[in-house]
């Protein structure tokens, strides 16, 4: 058995604009495919392009969909009774740069989807995103780092977006 260490670079932001106004942000830069569907696609496809083009087709302007969205402040809510706490994980990604992570550092399946955690708090609704970059510069991989670099760009400039006034 290995251990690997990993150091994360989480980037982390504050909003003044409501929760759902956040969320509905991010929602609207990002693709949301019927992912049973997509699989039936994959599994269809006479060829890769013929899967590339799916894919693409289904990407938000973002160039990334979403894979899956968790409230994970639903049972606290349900315990206190309360509207609060706003806390909804994200996953998303986008396939094809999935791929060719995989095709450089397989590892790279352990870290996607990405998530997005967005989270409600007295001083504002916070974004949280660890840099895929930072996962993968254990692995050394020059390649993997680049394609990595290039999707943290997309997921923080989402970000940035969602969060801005």
């Amino acid at each position: 058995m290995q251990n690997r260490r990993i150091e994360i670079e989480r980037i982390s932001m504050t909003s003044s604009k409501p929760f759902a106004a956040v969320v509905d942000a991010l929602d609207a830069a990002i693709g949301h495919p019927d992912i049973a569907e997509l699989e039936q696609i994959r599994a269809g496809a006479g060829s890769f392009a013929e899967l590339e083009r799916a894919i693409n087709r289904v990407l938000g302007r973002s160039e990334l969909m979403l894979f899956m969205k968790l409230d994970l402040g639903a049972v606290l809510r349900k315990e206190s009774g309360r509207d609060g706490p706003k806390i909804v994980r994200l996953l998303l990604g986008n396939p094809l740069i999935m791929k060719e992570l995989a095709r450089h550092t397989p590892e790279a399946g352990s870290y996607a989807p990405v998530t997005i955690l967005v989270d409600e708090r007295p001083d504002g609704v916070h974004l949280a995103y660890d840099r895929m970059a930072s996962l993968l510069a254990p692995y050394g991989n020059p390649e993997s780092l680049a394609i990595a670099r290039m999707l943290d760009l997309k997921v923080e400039s989402l970000l940035r977006e969602a969060a801005a006034d």
